[in-house]
């Protein structure tokens, strides 16, 4: 497994997706070659924030605080189509009856092991939905259908107790436990500085900086100006070696990378979700609609998702109780009784991510692309993340929506991005 490099030190790192992990290349000799055709990226500035129709924060204030802090503006639109039912029906429509016919909706019954491996899992009943949106970023169009078989998931983010449990019996090490490649050094990006090298040669992970006003805000380097590579964070000292969880096990485990999260799945018995049955699991059925739970992001005014409130990245006021992640479960679950699906940490999937496959995908259990390709990056291998996390801020980052896309580097972790796992019925192909 490779390791990686200080994103805030390499020339092709990138802030993924509205604020996720940033991210540092790998060599070139396994990259994928990319597809011939590529989208252009998105240019953020000419973005504009709409909120979700119902959202009891007004429309304008975000977009207002977002050009006072000099950050690019999210995008929601309530325009979307897929409100009108009879577009929702249209394209589930067109999904063939042969296929309809065919998905596994029924749990089977479970041998003891089995019972065992699924425990803490909810089945998720095989069905049609609409995955994607119509007035979103380019990535998540265009809304499709797609025909999933039922799986079973994990109610909740793998937690810091069960990520010690792999590490107890296998004596895995995280990526970020271990010493950097160091593989990404260009000429002439001023990293050939010895004493630079020496101390960023050194296990750690990216972390957010605190910062005191907006002025701290460097124009020029936007959110390299609070997001840092911290020496010694890794998922046992989340904010660097002077934290740690003993008060934690019952939170997400984070400052895991896409391989970390594998080789516990490969433990463990299970997989990643593929990004299909992960937006599946996430709608429990509500088509066509925001978040989990409606459209309505904070009904009668309460905070069902651990996300950010507040001035961002300066002061995030916790109004929903947690400041940065919250123990699994502290939030009502959605329709399949999932919890935390929107909000506390991102969520790596098994997919590649591609900004057009949702134009190519199958119906039926799409696997996603048989290779990487971000148009932004293109030399860098990215797996696709959703869910958002506490550092998402309708100023910044709208990444807890059910249709929100986020991509990054596998071999990268960070202190906001964990996973959950799945069980597929053997008769169906894993994905």
């Amino acid at each position: 497994m490779k390791n990686f490099f200080p994103a805030l030190l390499v020339l092709t790192v990138a802030i993924v997706g509205l604020v996720a992990s940033m991210l540092s290349s790998g060599s070139s000799e396994d990259r994928p070659a990319p597809p011939v055709a590529a989208a252009e990226p998105v240019d953020a500035s000419d973005l504009e924030v709409v909120e979700s129709p119902d959202t009891s924060t007004a429309a304008a204030e975000p977009a207002t605080a977002c050009n006072a802090l000099g950050l690019p503006r999210p995008t929601v639109n309530d325009k979307s189509d897929l409100h009108k039912p009879v577009v929702v029906a249209a394209i589930k429509a067109k999904v063939p009856d042969s296929v309809v016919a065919k998905l596994h909706t029924e749990a089977p019954a479970a041998s003891n092991e089995d019972t065992g491996r699924r425990k803490g899992m909810v089945w998720i009943p095989g069905g049609v939905a609409v995955m994607g949106n119509d007035a979103g970023p380019p990535d998540e169009m265009p809304p499709h259908p797609i025909a999933i078989d039922g799986f079973w998931m994990d109610a909740t983010e793998v937690t810091n107790r069960q990520f010690k449990d792999f590490v107890d019996d296998t004596g895995y090490v995280t990526l970020p436990e271990r010493k950097p490649e160091l593989r990404s050094i260009q000429k002439g990006a001023g990293l050939d500085d010895i004493a630079i090298l020496e101390e960023f040669d050194q296990p750690g992970s990216i972390c957010s900086l605190q910062l005191n006003s907006r002025d701290d805000i460097d124009p020029e380097k936007g959110a390299y100006s609070w997001w840092q590579y911290t020496l010694g964070a890794n998922w046992k000292h989340p904010e660097g070696p002077d934290s740690n969880i003993d008060d934690r096990m019952d939170h997400p485990v984070v400052h895991v990378s896409w391989l970390d999260a594998k080789a516990y799945c490969d433990w463990a018995g299970k997989t990643l979700p593929t990004e299909a049955q992960w937006e599946y699991a996430i709608r429990g059925g509500r088509d066509g609609e925001f978040y989990p739970w409606g459209n309505n992001r904070n009904p009668d005014g309460k905070w069902l998702h651990n996300i950010w409130q507040g001035t961002f990245p300066i002061e995030d006021t916790a109004e929903d109780g947690f400041a940065r992640t919250s123990p699994v479960g502290s939030f009502p679950p959605n329709d399949y009784g999932l919890f935390d699906m929107s909000g506390n940490v991102w969520e790596w999937c098994a997919d590649y991510y591609q900004p057009e496959y949702f134009e190519v995908s199958p119906f039926h259990n799409p696997p996603g692309p048989d290779s990487s390709f971000d148009p932004q990056e293109p030399g860098i291998i990215k797996r696709v993340q959703r869910g958002g996390s506490f550092m998402c801020s309708d100023q910044y980052c709208i990444g807890y929506r059910v249709s929100a896309r986020m991509k990054g580097e596998e071999d990268t972790g960070a202190f906001h991005t964990g996973f959950r796992c799945v069980v597929v019925l053997q008769e169906v192909a894993p994905p």
